[in-house]
């Protein structure tokens, strides 16, 4: 490891276990789509892939069983902490920092990224240093939040409003760090402008009831980023109570943000 990278992550300070619990959450329910994308780019044994921020290590351990004994998976991550005696003889853990890590250029045929580069207020050196790995030919798939979907539907009017407050708080807290919010609409343009071929875009905003797996990863993040969200100015205690609560009623509905995900392949030659 060269130094201790800066961290921009806005989880980089919760307790562990609450930390390991939302990941544990977003693989639930994230990995089923991760997967089949990641498979509609022709994942095979022998391929040689990276995956960028693994957390808790389900799709970096699913993607070495993919590629078999012939291939390698190489993880990179700023924090390994949960990532510890839980892979294959094939993957390989790296504590680096995307932005930085000596990774050797046009050696992977695939590059994989969910919920990375949003929490970087220079996104685009990382996804170039991405880009500078893949083989010609080789595949990025990257998938990233946009807030700007967020809304509630279905509750109280005065827990409503609330909702509507936390999620201005979101919006708030991320520019405030030089973050952009609504990444994901951006992404089909930044690798359009970078000359990615047959590019395959997905947005995905479900309405998702409380008690859903959705509605929990956010309510985690409230409790988590309990401090930041209030720092904004936007949301009081009783707002986030709300909105934990809300978070956690079956009846009520709403959309918590859309996942844009994008593939494509580099040119080849």
């Amino acid at each position: 490891m060269r130094g201790q990278p800066r961290s921009d992550y806005v989880f980089q300070r919760a307790e562990d276990q609450k930390e390991l619990e939302r990941l544990r959450v977003i693989e639930t329910v994230c990995d089923p789509a991760s997967r089949r994308r990641l498979s509609g780019t022709g994942l095979r044994a022998g391929w040689r892939c990276l995956e960028v921020g693994p957390g808790a290590g389900s799709i970096m351990n699913w993607m070495g069983e993919m590629v078999g004994s012939r291939g390698q998976v190489v993880a990179v991550d700023l924090s390994t902490k949960f990532l510890a005696d839980q892979h294959g003889s094939n993957v390989e853990i790296l504590q680096e920092d995307i932005r930085t890590a000596a990774l050797p250029p046009r050696s992977f045929d695939l590059v994989h990224a969910r919920y990375v580069l949003i929490h970087m207020q220079d996104c685009e050196v990382a996804l170039d240093r991405m880009l500078d790995c893949l083989k010609p030919g080789g595949w990025l798939v990257i998938e990233e939040p946009d807030f700007s979907a967020s809304r509630g539907i279905t509750g109280p009017e005065e827990t409503l409003r609330s909702v509507e407050k936390v999620n201005q708080a979101i919006e708030r807290m991320y520019r405030r760090l030089g973050m952009d919010f609504m990444l994901g609409v951006k992404l089909p343009s930044l690798l359009q402008r970078r000359g990615l071929r047959s590019l395959a875009v997905e947005n995905e905003a479900p309405l998702s009831p409380g008690g859903s797996g959705m509605a929990t990863i956010m309510r985690l993040s409230a409790v988590q980023l309990r401090e930041k969200y209030l720092a904004t100015g936007v949301v009081s205690e009783a707002d986030l109570e709300r909105y934990c609560r809300f978070a956690d009623d079956p009846e009520t509905w709403a959309i918590y943000y859309a996942t844009v995900a994008v593939s494509g392949q580099q040119a080849r030659g």
